[in-house]
């Protein structure tokens, strides 16, 4: 394959530039603090956490909460799922308030109890459904109406190119594909080729944004070069290592990777973090509690580390986990 000749990426009326990278939404993790820390880091769009359009229309208060964004993450995309209509043009209506740059509709996400109810990947058993729900709220909202979803539902019936090709044409200003099926869950390895068929196929205009196992700087340089896509949404890599951003995007411009992020980097981002979380959930053992499931990334490769993860992971006391921070910083520094 050919690598493709880049030139500036648009979402809509969003310009970014060559190659962008993308903070996947993932529930529990990507909230505002850890989307501002990304954003700090050279993340060049980031989205919300996936938000259910009953949950918004009910008002519930954890729905709610994560339609919080603060200036700094521009661009951002607030991503929801559903599957009913009118539920999800109601969601559509109450999303805009929050005046996101960006409304992503979830259509990839395989966890039983979203699929269950025919929602994120579970839409893949109904094709037109899925682009009938697209239509409808691209018309709905002057908004970008973006697009994740995942190869298909399983292996026989991958049908990716046809989908693309058809969202696009109801609209959609933007498909992230994840290189896996809903059979797959997150097992075995993100295939990219059928997302290159996407790219390369003569009638696709949009951007094409590839995920799935965008795990080390390598990797983005073969997807962009070797799959010649728009751009990579980064997920898993980045929990825990909000550096990853800036880390690709130096070895895409110098082919050589950045001096490894020292310990006390590591620990002043832990503790940033930490209190951002606190104080976005004007809670402390709440921002203590959503900010653990990082520590193993913060500090990962730390030999003879055991002890100090998990006073970490187990204490309640906001107080307790920083003068942790503070004695990995006189150990290990």
């Amino acid at each position: 394959m050919q690598p493709k000749i880049f030139s500036l990426v648009k979402i809509g009326n969003i310009e970014l530039n060559d190659f962008p990278l993308l903070l996947a939404p993932m529930e529990d993790v990507s909230d505002p603090p850890f989307r501002a820390l990304c954003k700090e880091q050279g993340a060049d769009v980031v989205y919300t956490e996936f938000i259910s359009s009953e949950g918004l229309i009910r008002n519930a208060s954890k729905s709610r909460k994560k339609l919080d964004i603060y200036e700094k993450e521009r661009p951002v995309g607030i991503q929801i799922f559903g599957a009913n209509l009118e539920s999800m043009l109601r969601t559509v209506e109450i999303v805009e308030q929050s005046k996101p740059d960006i409304i992503d509709i979830n259509f990839g996400c395989p966890v039983k109890k979203v699929v269950s109810k025919g929602a994120g990947a579970g839409i893949l058993k109904d094709i037109d459904l899925m682009v009938s729900l697209t239509d409808a709220m691209v018309k709905h909202t002057n908004l970008p109406i973006t697009v994740k979803t995942r190869l298909g539902w399983d292996t026989d019936s991958i049908k990716i190119v046809e989908v693309a090709e058809r969202l696009q044409d109801v609209g959609c200003a933007a498909i992230s594909i994840h290189g896996r099926t809903r059979a797959q869950m997150y097992k075995g390895e993100a295939d990219w080729a059928p997302i290159a068929k996407v790219k390369n196929n003569s009638r696709m205009h949009i951007p094409v944004f590839g995920n799935g196992d965008v795990n080390t700087p390598e990797r983005a340089v073969e997807m962009r070069d070797n799959y010649g896509l728009d751009g990579a949404m980064i997920g898993r890599a980045s929990i825990g290592n909000p550096w990853f951003f800036k880390q690709v995007k130096h070895f895409i411009e110098t082919g050589e990777h950045l001096p490894e992020i020292t310990i006390a980097d590591r620990v002043e981002m832990a503790k940033r973090h930490l209190q951002m979380e606190i104080d976005w959930k004007e809670s402390e053992i709440v921002g203590v509690m959503e900010t653990r499931r990082h520590y193993t990334n913060y500090f990962k490769g730390i030999p003879h580390f055991k002890e100090y993860r998990l006073k970490m992971v187990t204490s309640d006391s906001a107080q307790d986990v920083f003068d942790t921070f503070d004695e990995v910083l006189q150990k290990f520094a």
